[in-house]
């Protein structure tokens, strides 16, 4: 696979991020307009009716700060995944969506879960640990980048403050994770100069020809090519 199919800008970078975006503050915008709550369609662990939170908790936010803090790492991922792995990137988005909503309810304390941090820790976990495994130069700058930018995001995956759900951000965690290990992607193949191959042999490259032992270049090589030929230069004096 080429690398102008997989760096290459479409409009999925663009419209992914956007819909995700107008869908979580539409759904708190309409909680403050009409004067409702949907928390209790949040994850409730272990519960059949706690079930549907796997479908809908992660468009719910239970304030104008929890909404602002999950949209823009929202919206970086996302554009990031759908950039850089178009291939995959509805496959992470929508197995990630389910697997994470999935494990919070095996894993999480009898509370409402609710909040697209889930999906995030998802998004961020997938193209840390696949830039990792891809080991392409590309990919593996972008991991540095999402350790650079949300790194601290890896304390929240344990229990050290509270009204928080580490929970799932651990399922979202581990859920980026295992997609990241058993998704194949195609990844471009860098491009190497003669002299980088593994069947490059310095004898037979014309340009190394060119000089000696000692390393100083040689102008005349003594070809065939060259008997019998001979150059004369003529200098012409300019009019004053």
């Amino acid at each position: 696979m080429g690398e102008s199919y997989n760096f290459r800008f479409s409009n999925s970078v663009l419209i992914a991020p956007m819909l995700a975006i107008l869908l979580i503050w539409t759904v708190f915008w309409a909680e403050v307009r009409f004067g409702v709550n949907f928390n209790d369609f949040g994850v409730y662990p272990r519960t059949i009716k706690g079930l549907r939170g796997v479908l809908f908790s992660p468009f719910i936010h239970g304030s104008v700060e929890h909404l602002y803090n999950n949209t823009i790492p929202l919206i970086l991922l996302l554009a990031a995944l759908f950039y850089f792995y178009r291939r995959n990137a509805m496959v992470v988005l929508l197995v990630g969506f389910f697997l994470s909503g999935s494990l919070t309810w095996l894993i999480g304390r009898p509370s409402y879960h609710i909040g697209a941090s889930g999906i995030i820790y998802v998004l961020a976990s997938f193209i840390f640990f696949k830039g990792v495994i891809a080991k392409h130069y590309r990919l593996i700058a972008l991991s540095l980048a999402v350790v650079f930018i949300y790194g601290g995001m890896l304390w929240y995956i344990f229990p050290i403050e509270d009204g928080i759900s580490w929970e799932g951000h651990l399922s979202g965690f581990l859920a980026g994770l295992f997609l990241a290990l058993v998704l194949k992607s195609d990844f471009p193949k860098e491009k190497k100069f003669t002299w980088q191959r593994e069947d490059y042999n310095e004898e037979e490259d014309e340009f190394m020809k060119h000089f000696d032992e000692e390393g100083n270049f040689i102008e005349n090589m003594g070809g065939a090519d060259d008997e019998g030929i001979s150059i004369k230069y003529h200098y012409r004096k300019g009019k004053d």
